[in-house]
């Protein structure tokens, strides 16, 4: 799940491709119209964690905030390009054998971080503890392999290219400014599976028990003191360190009583306060050196607003200089009435799905024994997959698309592949040859009338107007209205096929940190790809993906996705997607929906504003931003 491509850590770069997402909004505050120096991004989520590298904490709004106050290698731009970040270093290929692939990282001297302390290569290792399943046994931190008990470090790096194939552990230079990480074999995607920077001595301090920030020298000698952890697997000291990653980031409300050390960063803004549920505010931070300059904005303001059409308005109401969100018919016709507004349309690379689970969520203690179970048993595990199937053969995807995504972009079109967009190589042949065309022929009438007819063979009663199958739905908030239209619609076509509806888990802040629990049976929301990359869905659907919140597990699944860690041809990684998306169609696993309309509104006084359509689409160049 994953999020920021100038990443600080490897947990994000190597999961590296898709994430849980509510999108953006960027706005200006009025108060400082004369100084012109303030923006507010709105976001649809609500922050719930300063460190978007773990499972449950893996939403767009807490990467968005990640990429602002972090810098790392590289990033990429609205054209799709990865670009690097030279300023903070370099990195290239060192050897490239058939057994023997290495990568040199290597910082630029004088980088430092938001106390001042100066960033070396020392601060790129953590990104080995958060990716490396060997390491994190070797050194008693727990087997991430273990879907019932979650890691110390709770990262969603393990299960990854760099974790099937990193070789020992990453060597550091004489001058400590170099990190050079060998792997098995040719990585394609080794460009985006770098180490990103992580204030290894605000952790090793915060592990110390220190609530304030230090001097530099103290802060070198708790990096010091990490340095020998790392090398030695001291595994009390990395326990320590283990809770404060995974556990203390975790806050939603910061204050002048907030520990320091949890806010040292080394991008051009750091977290100076933030309001639960309500917004995060960021400042410049004065040592900023490790990428490209700023423009002017002094302070960015993420606000919480759900409602795409109240977003809307306050643009109007001259509140706001720019709106990007999950616009709605009526948000995007408020938009376009507007004088003095730019409305630039276009198509996100996020993507609505819906995901049935099957077993228990990764990590949870419990077991998931819902109506979709996979079982040993041969005859439970053929009603869970035909109730799977019912469910998905009556799911409106066109209904959904017609009514609330093409009055916002009327040349949209469903998706029908889980690891490819309409237009991407190799899209058609998979669609031709997977199989969803068991889930797109005929009317959906029909679709529907055959979905029922699946769930009588084992409901007799089950009809239009008896709907004996409860089905629990997670999806986020009431307040998006998109959504909430959206699950009316599912409500509405299910209980057709016999399927009861409810979402008695919507609504809560964080929503995103329930996808690993086992009390819901379905959701929809959307990935949000972050990279351009041949593995990039792999952790959706790997038994051991760190995406994987259903329960999903399939040996061939495992073996193709493992597969496309190799060097591969444009035709043999689409033969890998296609053994994939043949099993996720025969199980019933999940279905595309659509791809976001990307819908943006800025007024002419704010310059610079450029949306991508990799994740993270709005903020990916803040940087240029400016009045």
């Amino acid at each position: 799940m994953k999020a920021t491509r100038i990443a600080r850590a490897i947990a994000v770069a190597a999961v590296g491709a898709l994430t849980v997402t509510g999108v953006s909004t960027l706005v200006v505050n009025p108060a400082d119209a004369a100084v012109r120096s303030t923006v507010v991004v709105v976001s649809s989520n609500a922050m719930t964690s300063l460190n978007p590298g773990t499972p449950d904490t893996n939403l767009t709004i807490n990467a968005d905030i990640a990429y602002v106050t972090g810098m790392g290698f590289n990033y990429y731009n609205d054209q799709r390009n990865l670009v690097q970040n030279k300023v903070l270093g370099s990195y290239k290929i060192v050897k490239n054998t058939a057994s023997d692939f290495r990568v040199a990282y290597t910082l630029n001297a004088g980088k430092v971080w938001s106390d001042g302390t100066p960033i070396t290569g020392v601060d790129l290792l953590l990104s080995h503890v958060l990716s490396s399943g060997a390491y994190s046994k070797a050194a008693g931190l727990g087997d991430p392999s273990n879907t019932e008990v979650a890691p110390l470090f709770n990262s969603g790096g393990y299960g990854g290219p760099y974790d099937s194939h990193v070789v020992g552990l990453p060597t550091l230079s004489a001058d400590k400014m170099t990190v050079t990480v060998r792997y098995d074999a040719f990585q394609p995607d080794w460009q985006i599976m770098g180490p990103g920077v992580a204030p290894v001595h605000a952790l090793e301090l915060m592990a110390a028990g220190k609530k304030t920030l230090q001097s530099v020298s103290a802060n070198n000698t708790a990096k010091a003191k990490f340095l020998t952890d790392f090398k030695t697997k001291n595994s009390a000291s990395l326990k320590k360190i283990a809770n404060i990653w995974s556990n203390d980031y975790n806050i939603a409300t910061i204050s002048s009583s907030t520990n320091p050390l949890l806010l040292v960063s080394n991008g051009a803004y750091i977290v100076k306060s933030a309001v639960s549920g309500q917004s995060t505010t960021l400042v410049l931070n004065p040592k900023y050196n490790s990428g490209p300059k700023t423009s002017g904005l002094k302070t960015i303001v993420f606000k919480y607003i759900d409602d795409p059409t109240a977003a809307a308005q306050a643009l109007k109401n001259g509140e706001i200089n720019v709106f990007q969100g999950q616009a709605d018919a009526s948000s995007v016709a408020q938009l376009k009435a507007m004088s003095g507004v730019t409305v630039a349309g276009g198509t996100s690379a996020c993507f609505e799905h819906v995901d049935l689970r099957q077993g228990a969520g990764p990590g949870t203690s419990d077991d998931y024994t819902g109506p979709f179970a996979a079982s040993n048993n041969a005859t439970k595990n053929a009603k869970a997959r035909a109730l799977r199937t019912a469910f998905l053969l009556a799911y409106p995807r066109q209904e959904i698309l017609d009514k609330l995504v093409k009055p916002i972009n009327s040349k949209a079109v469903l998706v029908n592949s889980s690891f490819l967009l309409p237009g991407q190589t190799g899209y058609n042949t998979i669609v031709a040859k997977s199989g969803v065309s068991k889930f797109t022929a005929g009317t959906q009438a029909a679709r529907t009338a055959a979905a029922l007819e699946l769930v009588k063979n084992y409901y007799p009663s089950a009809s239009a107007s008896n709907q004996v199958v409860d089905i629990d739905m997670l999806w986020g908030s009431r307040a998006n209205t998109r959504r909430a239209a959206e699950f009316e619609l599912v409500v509405a076509a299910e209980a057709k096929a016999g399927f009861n509806v409810t979402d008695t888990m919507y609504g809560a802040d964080g929503w995103g940190g329930e996808l690993d629990n086992n009390d819901y049976d379905a959701a929809f929301f959307a990935w949000c790809p972050t990279a351009v990359s041949q593995t990039g869905s792999n952790a959706n659907f790997q038994s051991d993906g760190s995406n994987n919140h259903i329960g999903f597990a399939s040996d061939s699944v495992d073996n193709a996705t493992h597969t496309l860690e190799t060097k591969l041809s444009d035709a043999q990684i689409t033969a890998q997607y296609l053994i994939v998306e043949k099993k996720l169609i025969s199980d019933a696993v999940t279905l595309p929906i659509f791809q976001h309309p990307a819908v943006t509104g800025y007024t002419s006084a704010l310059k610079g504003v450029k949306p991508a359509p990799l994740s993270p689409n709005l903020v990916w160049n803040f940087w240029q931003w400016h009045f």
